[in-house]
């Protein structure tokens, strides 16, 4: 567990840490925690809580490690749809194509079917232009979508890059921390590292935009693989509360019910973002939230 810094005092208690998504390689610890801060006080508020300090709040960062190197030229690639190449990639993308168009008027869904290696190409290249023009993606460059891809696949598939990240998340987390919230990608490496540490603190867990439950592609992939007998997911170590939270029309949540997937009780609950409906600081700003992170916050 994570020993104090200098700068903070012995008093400090560390009761929430939080885990970024995707999308946060220019950021640090500290930028997310002066955006996530306000609007995580702000749930609280709305229930009735408040934080004594604001040091009881952390971040974990590990956007670092998917940023490249100058000799890249850029952060980003100049990706297009020949670099959708594993099965994967192209089954993910086609499944946030057909969420999108379930909820985006103007998004028209796949019209077949059909996962013949021969159509692939222009089944990706339809999938990338839909998305890119989506309003949930913010009518980005396809090569940002391709990108937000392959860092999920990233930490699923790499395992040196899985144990880095999760290590990120292990270093923050203290004697006194009671809550774990995790966003996006930041729900996996959450519940992961929860499985690796059975031994810490930690009573309640919060996912948010959650996309633990996508069968197959991540939900199987899962450390620990979920039971051979049952089918269900491990239960997340030392944890005696999960409330997992979901916009209606959050594609990354592609699954927003996580209950019937897992061996313990989850609660499950729907809000509202608007149309920023993946955004971590409006998840964190719901009652809902709020009343989650209030419950590891009671002595």
């Amino acid at each position: 567990m994570r020993a104090a810094k200098a700068s903070e005092t012995k008093d400090t208690r560390v009761k929430i840490v939080g885990v970024h998504g995707i999308n946060q390689e220019f950021r640090g610890s500290y930028t997310i925690h002066d955006q996530w801060l306000p609007a995580l006080k702000d749930g609280l508020d709305r229930v009735g809580a408040t934080l004594e300090s604001d040091n009881e709040f952390r971040c974990a960062f590990y956007g670092d490690l998917f940023r490249g190197s100058p000799k890249s030229g850029t952060g980003i690639p100049n990706y297009d749809a020949s670099d959708i190449d594993s099965d994967w990639e192209k089954e993910l993308l086609e499944q946030w194509w057909e969420e999108a168009a379930k909820v985006e008027d103007d998004i028209k869904g796949p019209s077949e079917r059909s996962r013949e290696k021969a159509r692939a190409p222009r089944s990706v290249q339809n999938a990338l232009i839909a998305l890119s023009g989506s309003e949930f993606f913010g009518c980005v460059a396809e090569k940002i979508v391709i990108f937000f891809l392959k860092q999920i696949r990233g930490y699923l598939h790499d395992q040196d890059l899985r144990k880095q990240i999760r290590h990120r998340v292990a270093k923050e987390i203290d004697q006194d921390t009671r809550v774990l919230v995790g966003h996006s990608l930041g729900s996996i490496v959450c519940y992961e590292t929860l499985c690796e540490h059975p031994e810490w603190p930690v009573k309640v867990l919060v996912t948010l935009g959650s996309p633990l439950g996508i069968k197959r592609l991540i939900f199987d992939r899962l450390q620990p693989s979920p039971h051979a007998d049952s089918g269900l997911g491990h239960w997340p170590g030392s944890v005696e509360k999960w409330v997992n939270i979901a916009d209606a029309g959050d594609i990354v949540a592609l699954e927003k019910q996580l209950n019937p997937l897992f061996d313990g009780l989850i609660e499950d609950k729907l809000v509202y973002n608007g149309s920023a409906a993946h955004d971590a600081t409006h998840y964190f700003t719901a009652a809902e939230t709020g009343e989650a992170i209030k419950l590891g916050l009671i002595d």
